[in-house]
């Protein structure tokens, strides 16, 4: 017999309301954390402006400012992009050895010179092309931008594991993963009215400025005290003694993770659908300039930050819903929501199909890989955080180095610059890009019955 109107309603409200708090609550215990991880959060915001600032703008920067042509300013935007992510592999462990106070203000003061290099770089006189002394000034930039971010990741993560406990971590990675997407966003609205004002240089000097705002978010509210207090409050005990630094460098060693088959196979068999991640820095910004005209190709930093924004608001509701989902699952699900809509672009240069794989390939983004972050970060041992962070980065940095390598190309070939868009053939570069990124699911699928066979998650601590 079904139960009555009135019984059958009363259910559906019990469900909804019960539904409603599961995605409620993790965003209330988050307001509660430590001062500490407020500061991580505000600085990942501000970074992630600035990061992603720069970074849609680098390649057409060493085309007009330092004479570069596609393939060399490509080379140059991969050089960052892929050193950063080599960088945290030998870097990472700064956060473990010195805390995270110390290694998040080095990390900073290394990106605020690095920054100040790239923007004065073309003030410097004489010719221009690669290997002058402009383009010199600017990989010296570079480098301190490597450096510098080779620790700051890693150690922002090791501050939230440090500064959270099993009810907030989840929701704490997830918006660490947002709010520095949210800060990606802002370069949309930032970048264009600096830019046709006072040029790229100009938009670099502004985040040159947001990097020293940085810095004083992290030394005025992260202080010793706080990190004491917050690492206190969370594990209700006080920090461990450091160990000699030998013993932490044999204790690295003997953990490392290389002999572990399924570990390796989780992180290299993401580089196919990471090369999307890489093509929004590599490609997009030339393809909505070069392709379209009037709206997209005037404010072409929207359309490229376009994507955080939606994973700013996207990325904590679906890891409120998901977060009792099987990691491995949710992987292949969302690699291949990321995956499929890059042949929206296989149709032509229209806003609309922009706008679609846009959307949709973001939410596939924001099914896996906050997830795969947080997952790396506990798997790690104990003390072993940072490190693994950079470890399980390495082939991100194979990414970005093989993506740079033959996107410079596909632009040169299918999207040239100075040829009018009718006469473009971005259908074919795109078409080929779909392929390579569809790889991922489809080898995370094949593999699912190794992958899945007795493999649990190892929280250190």
């Amino acid at each position: 017999m079904s139960a009555p109107p009135d019984a059958s309603s009363s259910s559906l409200l019990a469900a909804l309301r019960s539904s409603g708090r599961e995605i409620v609550r993790p965003f209330r215990d988050l307001l509660h954390v430590s001062r500490g991880l407020w500061a991580i959060n505000i600085s990942y915001v501000l970074e992630g402006v600035t990061y992603f600032g720069v970074l849609g703008l680098l390649a057409i920067f060493f085309n007009e400012y330092i004479g570069l042509d596609d393939i060399q300013a490509d080379w140059m935007t991969a050089l960052q992009s892929a050193g950063i992510t080599l960088a945290m592999l030998f870097l990472g462990a700064t956060v473990d050895i010195v805390g995270p106070r110390k290694a998040l203000l080095l990390s900073l003061l290394l990106m605020l010179v690095g920054r100040s290099f790239l923007a004065f770089s073309p003030e410097i006189g004489g010719a221009r092309g690669i290997w002058s002394a402009a383009h010199l000034t600017a990989l010296g930039g570079i480098l301190g931008i490597v450096l510098g971010y080779g620790i700051y990741q890693p150690a922002c993560y090791a501050a939230v594991r440090y500064f959270t406990n099993e009810k907030t971590s989840a929701m704490a990675y997830a918006m660490l993963y947002g709010l520095m997407n949210l800060g990606g966003f802002l370069p949309g609205l930032l970048s264009p009215p600096v830019r046709k004002a006072f040029g790229i240089p100009g938009v670099f000097w502004v985040y040159v400025g947001l990097t020293v705002a940085g810095m004083v978010v992290i030394a005025g509210l992260l202080t010793a005290r706080a990190v004491s207090a917050a690492t206190h409050e969370e594990h209700k005990t006080a920090p461990e003694e450091k160990k000699p630094l030998r013993e932490q460098a044999a204790y690295y060693l003997k953990n490392f993770p290389i002999r572990d088959g399924r570990f390796l196979f989780f992180i290299f068999i993401l580089i196919p659908v990471q090369t999307l991640f890489a093509h929004n820095w590599l490609t997009l910004p030339q393809y909505c300039n070069r392709a379209f005209t009037g709206l997209v190709s005037d404010n072409y930093e929207f359309f490229v930050n376009f994507a955080p924004l939606l994973i700013f608001v996207l990325t904590p509701i679906v890891t409120a819903l998901t977060s009792r989902r099987d990691t491995y699952r949710m992987m292949i699900v969302g690699t291949l929501v990321m995956a499929v809509p890059t042949f929206l672009l296989v149709l032509g240069p229209s806003i609309e199909t922009l706008f679609a794989y846009l959307i949709v390939t973001t939410i596939g983004e924001a099914m896996w890989s906050p997830r795969f972050l947080q997952w790396i970060a506990e798997v790690a041992p104990k003390d072993m955080t940072g490190i693994y962070m950079g470890i399980g980065q390495f082939p991100w940095f194979l990414t970005k180095l093989i993506t740079g390598m033959y996107a410079g190309w596909f632009l040169s070939v299918y999207c040239p610059a100075g040829v009018p868009p009718a006469e473009l053939h971005t259908e074919t570069m795109w078409f080929i890009y779909g392929l390579i990124a569809m790889a991922t699911p489809a080898g995370l699928f094949l593999a699912r019955g190794w992958m899945l066979r007795g493999f649990k998650v190892r929280h250190g601590g």
